[in-house]
């Protein structure tokens, strides 16, 4: 299954990003992008999965450190 996975960072601080990844992210997971390391703290089903594909959406935070 491919994922694609639509981060959104909290405070808007951070443009997020868009990624396809083979694994499903889970709450808590951490995930670097432009530089920075983020929390995923929610993970939402935009549609059904179709074929080998599902979209999601990923709420995340800025990891401090």
């Amino acid at each position: 299954m491919i994922y694609q996975v639509s981060y959104v960072v909290i405070d808007g601080g951070h443009p997020g990003t868009i990624m396809n990844q083979e694994e499903r992210p889970e709450v808590g997971d951490r995930v670097e992008f432009a530089g920075e390391t983020v929390e995923i703290v929610e993970v939402l089903e935009i549609i059904p999965p179709r074929n080998d594909f599902a979209y999601l959406h990923a709420t995340c935070k800025v990891v401090e450190g």
